[in-house]
């Protein structure tokens, strides 16, 4: 099977190994001592050996798509940027060493208010000002070490890009999904925008400029993601999810159940209503009413005692009335009255109705007869009508997409005098951004359907998650001029296997991402609902601030005297007043950040990305403190003397007679056999499967004490020592590219190889180009067995023969092991489960009742199976 496996990758890895022919060291024999002057050389030596990426558009049978967030081309990385690209980065080159065609794309998301507000301060153009950032970042990510594919790199500022999303906004509005509508807004007065309710903090402050938001009635465009919230909220159970965790929980609560239905309906104030009733049929109600809250937007109106609304399925006006005592649904002020059905609302209408003089309401009275088909009439006319009918909760919103600023994606829409608002036509996207001190004749032109010269454009520009919402697909084929992308090439590549981002996204980023797919998909151009299969959510880094007591300033730590660092207990140097101290994400204003520059410069890129990826799991915070480092950067040395003392004992002169079939050297040889075995089987685990690359970091540093503890002349003559040695530093290489290259090169300088004629190492290549280091056939693994979660046994099975054995199997084997059936004697089998993790492991757990005293008990396997088969 081994042989096998490596055959069927052969092919894949060729590719790069043509590409990646070894390159000598740069540091040569006897350089003992690994000074931040080496590593810095060693890092500008192989910078262009380690960066190159190739991902193949053609092979789609062995793909992988690993996505980060792209990133605010703010000017300048911090360490949460550092931290999510390294994570990123290691698990592609893992993967492409595991024989994986890897997509790791980057762009830029490059539209938004920041860009706009610090090009005006600066008196540049936004265009100008976004150009520049990206181009410092993008030096900064390649210093950093990310193979990404910078072929597909996009920016969503780029009109190559927003013509494709002015596309898309073109797709929803001619299927009816994309509408302009009035809307109370939250209006902030210094950055003259629209905020979202998540962006007006719990002072009804704005997150961004700290103004107080006002509220504000504007004409505004929507997106109508309510129509695809059942589908949504039913894809979170979709089995091709993983790690998803409590982000699932996060987007269940932001859709809501959906346990009713939405209308928009036609005001006689020239605008829509939205309209949410658990019972559909009570629209067919000739006597149906609706009760807004008082401080619905609407009540503000200057005729809002004459506003009534129009109901096509009873073809009736709805009176409004305003009132605070209905039975509202929850977060929502509209409610749907109808005195036909309920008596509840009969009595309504008679304390409310007579009582602002309409009159009529007891006049004829409707036979609901068949709900059911009421219903169903009821959802089949909003569907004819394109008014909704969508299965939705009551507290989900449509998407409010419009903005009242410069930088962002122009909305393709021309405003009529004699036709009203018009789409502007495929062919002429895109529509570009006028010079930022255009006037009003920029934006006249022609009408698209009657060429009336007095039209005008949409002066809105897009919310920048709708730019984000697709970004996704377009760097499978970033720079295609004549379509949104090559549909073949998301059908072979989509969905991304990991997208790897902050929690901060979690809920609206995700949740417009997975509506555009399921959207996107419901027509044909993306294979599946769901985007994105796994999730890595990682923690924030976080930085040790300082506050002065009483008046809540911050200060730098060198302003300050710790006294108790455990009780957090510090001091003001120059006045002596209490300092309070805690961790807090890196910010500019509270003084707790670092540099990434500085990082490098001054332990190296490598030794950065160790740091970042140690000591906790990608998805913990991270608290950043200097006292973290010795532990990385002792290994990187003693993985240095290793290298170098493996050579010197190789090239050393003896006269020494060495019997390696002696009892004494095979044990020494076997432990290394069973070592590296071990420390490949937990670094590729926690590589591959949980992603918990601190773990991995821990497993390789457990190799490095092994090849430590080695002797002299095992090193010189044991074959199973140079494999172990190789294994740990093509392990290294996806987390520290540049110095595991140089470590290779000098590795495979040493002479006398005694591992030559094994297909297993590639001794003329790099180590990017190196296969993965594999679990030996006759290693035993573990065959974990668990009853309720708790663990009863653990056999021990060669890897050749743990990675055939399936569900039954193991039942087989647990009911063929005493600990087992011993304890299974009194209890009833609920459920069985079984993971096989090859080359790996493989748990079986089962989950028993006790049973009661009447019961047969378990005795034998053909009972186990009559149960496991039930």
């Amino acid at each position: 099977m081994q042989a096998l496996r490596h055959k069927r990758i052969l092919p894949g890895f060729q590719i790069n190994w043509c590409r990646r022919l070894l390159t000598q060291s740069c540091t040569g024999s006897g350089q003992l001592e690994l000074t931040n002057e080496v590593k810095q050389r060693i890092e500008t030596h192989w910078k262009e050996h380690t960066n190159n990426a190739h991902f193949d558009t053609k092979q789609a049978t062995n793909k992988y798509y690993v996505l980060s967030m792209f990133p605010y081309p703010s000017g300048n990385l911090h360490m949460g940027h550092v931290r999510v690209y390294t994570i990123s980065d290691a698990v592609a080159r893992f993967q492409r060493m595991c024989g994986k065609n890897v997509f790791q794309p980057i762009g830029w998301d490059s539209f938004g208010l920041p860009a706009e507000n610090a090009a005006n301060q600066r008196g540049v153009a936004p265009a100008d000002w976004t150009q520049q950032n990206i181009a410092q970042m993008k030096q900064q990510l390649e210093r950093l070490g990310c193979s990404f594919d910078w072929a597909h790199e996009l920016s969503t500022s780029s009109p190559q890009y927003y013509r494709w999303t002015q596309s898309l906004f073109l797709m929803l509005h001619k299927h009816g999904l994309a509408y302009q509508n009035e809307a109370l807004v939250n209006w902030d007065p210094v950055d003259k925008t629209v905020l979202a309710d998540e962006q007006v903090d719990a002072n009804g402050c704005s997150w961004r400029s700290g103004a107080k938001v006002e509220k504000k009635l504007l004409k505004q465009w929507f997106i109508r993601t309510t129509a695809f919230a059942k589908q949504l909220l039913e894809g979170l159970d979709d089995p091709r999810l993983r790690d998803w965790r409590d982000i699932i929980n996060l987007q269940r609560h932001w859709i809501g159940e959906c346990d009713g239905y939405a209308f928009m309906l036609p005001t006689s104030a020239s605008n829509l209503l939205r309209v949410w009733t658990a019972n559909p049929e009570h629209l067919k109600d000739p006597h149906a009413f609706l009760v807004l809250r008082s401080k619905h937007f609407l009540s503000q109106l200057p005729d809002a005692d004459q506003l009534s609304v129009e109901n096509p399925f009873a073809h009736t006006i709805l009176p409004v009335l305003f009132n605070d005592e209905s039975a509202f649904p929850a977060h929502f002020d509209v409610y749907l009255a109808a005195p036909s059905f309920r008596a509840e609302d009969r009595e309504l209408w008679d304390s409310l109705g007579r009582a602002v003089g309409i009159s009529g309401r007891e006049e004829a009275h409707i036979n609901p007869g068949n709900w059911e088909q009421l219903r169903k009439e009821v959802l089949q006319a909003a569907s004819r009508l394109n008014v909704g009918g969508y299965r939705v909760s009551s507290k989900l919103q449509d998407w409010l997409i419009s903005r009242q600023r410069y930088w962002g994606t122009p909305i393709p829409i021309v405003h009529c005098p004699k036709c009203g608002a018009v789409p502007v036509p495929e062919q002429q996207l895109p529509v570009t951004l006028p010079p930022r001190d255009a006037g009003n004749d920029a934006l006249r032109c022609e009408c698209p359907k009657c060429g009336e010269p007095r039209a005008q454009r949409e002066t809105d520009t897009m919310d920048t998650f709708v730019d984000s919402s697709w970004y996704y697909l377009r760097y499978l084929d970033a720079h295609n001029a004549n379509a949104i992308f090559d549909t073949a090439l998301v059908q072979h590549f989509m969905p991304v296997d990991l997208y790897i981002g902050g929690k901060e996204h979690a809920v609206l980023h995700l949740y417009y991402a997975r509506f555009m797919n399921h959207f996107l998909h419901s027509y044909g151009l993306s294979p599946t609902t769901e985007p994105f299969s796994r999730l890595l959510v990682q923690g924030m880094v976080m930085g040790r601030s300082f506050r002065v007591k009483g008046s809540g300033r911050y200060v730098r730590e060198p302003e300050v005297e710790i006294v108790n660092a455990k009780k957090n207990q510090a001091l003001l140097k120059a006045t002596k007043e209490p300092v309070v101290m805690s961790w807090e994400k890196m910010s500019k204003s509270k003084l707790n950040g670092v540099e990434p520059d500085d990082m490098f410069n001054e332990y190296g890129t490598d030794t950065t990305r160790l740091i970042i990826l140690a000591d906790v799991a990608p998805t913990s915070h991270r608290n950043w403190s200097s006292a973290t480092f010795p532990g990385i950067l002792n290994w990187q040395k003693r993985l240095w003397l290793t290298v170098e003392e493996f050579r010197a004992a190789r090239e050393a002169p003896t006269t020494d007679l060495v019997d390696t079939g002696s009892e004494a050297f095979l044990a020494e040889d076997a432990k290394l056999f069973d070592a590296r075995n071990f420390y490949v089987k937990g670094a590729t685990f926690n590589y591959r499967h949980a992603h918990q690359l601190s773990v991995a970091i821990s497993k390789m540093q457990g190799l490095t004490n092994s090849l430590r503890r080695t002797p002299k002349h095992i090193q010189r003559q044991g074959k199973q020592f140079e494999r172990a040695l190789a294994a740990q530093i093509i392990m290294l290489a996806p987390m520290a590219p540049h110095f595991a290259s140089e470590l290779w090169s000098k590795f495979v300088a040493v002479p006398g190889r005694l591992n030559a004629a094994s297909a297993e190492l590639q001794w003329t290549q790099d180590v990017l180009a190196q296969r993965w280091p594999d679990v030996d056939a006759a290693y035993q693994l573990d065959l974990s067995i668990k009853v309720n979660g708790y663990e009863n046994c653990v056999i021990k099975i060669a890897r050749n023969q743990l990675d055939q054995v399936s569900h039954s199997d193991a039942m087989d084997i647990a009911f063929n092991t005493h600990s087992v059936t011993s304890y299974l004697i009194d209890k009833k089998i609920r459920t069985t489960n079984f993971v096989l993790y090859p080359g790996i492991e493989a748990i079986l757990n089962i989950y028993v009742d006790k049973l009661a005293k009447t019961q047969k008990p378990v005795s034998s396997s053909s009972d186990a199976d009559k149960l496991h088969a039930e």
